[in-house]
């Protein structure tokens, strides 16, 4: 079985996040980046399938040679081989068309993708290749068996989970379930040093047009004061939660 995980590289969650040039550009000055969240778990269940199975697990980016680390650190996880699309993911249009044209010619049968990635929260990538490539596609993933040429998944749902069942090949939307968290994987010292001998292969981008084009960022409005009453004072916290929050 020959399986594909879509990477994004993404800021660490702790980074401290700026804009530049009026508030148009992100500010990449200090932030430590991080395989998406979502990603990181669909890589985890592959490679699971790799040692259940011997599974051949390829991973995979649109970025620039920034991203290369993280593809490393993919790799040290235990991917057996890394693609890096030599260019600047501008929308999800533009991304899913590069990986479309990859799975196509890489005759691959399962396509893991995180649901959405944790920068933009765009959450419209593995859709749009599913649909590129009239490929089956599961969503909201928290769950996955292959057996043979046929795969049963579990995804969330209003109120419960539900069951599905697919001929492969496939194109899931994992995300947190997928593989526990304790089960996620650091890389080693022997896997940070075998990383570095697996091929990362880099290909140049298809023609394809972004739909989609970030005009402006704004930060949310900073909090404001905590108002401290005295436990004492009954009084006063009333009339501030009738007066001033009016909750009451």
């Amino acid at each position: 079985m020959k399986i594909l995980v879509c990477i994004s590289h993404v800021p660490d969650t702790t980074s401290k996040i700026n804009f530049t040039n009026g508030d148009t550009e992100f500010d990449t000055n200090g932030v430590q980046f991080v395989i998406n969240p979502n990603d990181e778990f669909g890589l985890t269940r592959a490679i699971w399938f790799q040692e259940q199975q011997g599974a051949h697990v390829t991973v995979i980016n649109v970025g620039g040679p920034e991203t290369e680390p993280t593809l490393r650190k993919a790799l040290a996880i235990g991917a057996d081989e890394a693609i890096r699309i030599n260019a600047n993911p501008t929308d999800g249009f533009f991304v899913a068309k590069q990986l479309a044209q990859v799975i196509q010619t890489g005759g691959y049968d399962l396509i893991i993708a995180g649901k959405e990635s944790l920068d933009y929260n765009g959450g419209m990538v593995p859709g749009m290749i599913a649909s590129l490539l009239d490929y089956n596609f599961i969503n909201s993933c928290v769950g996955l068996t292959v057996d043979g040429t046929s795969a049963t998944a579990s995804r969330e749902i209003d109120g419960g989970k539900e069951i599905l069942s697919s001929s492969l090949p496939l194109i899931i939307g994992g995300q947190k379930g997928l593989v526990e968290e304790k089960d996620l994987k650091i890389p080693n010292m022997r896997g940070i040093m075998t990383a570095r001998t697996k091929a990362l292969t880099i290909l140049e981008p298809v023609q394809a047009d972004a739909k989609t084009k970030s005009i402006q960022f704004e930060k949310p409005a900073a909090k404001s004061a905590v108002k401290l009453v005295d436990a004492d004072n009954l009084d006063e916290l009333i009339n501030l939660l009738h007066n001033e929050a009016k909750v009451i």
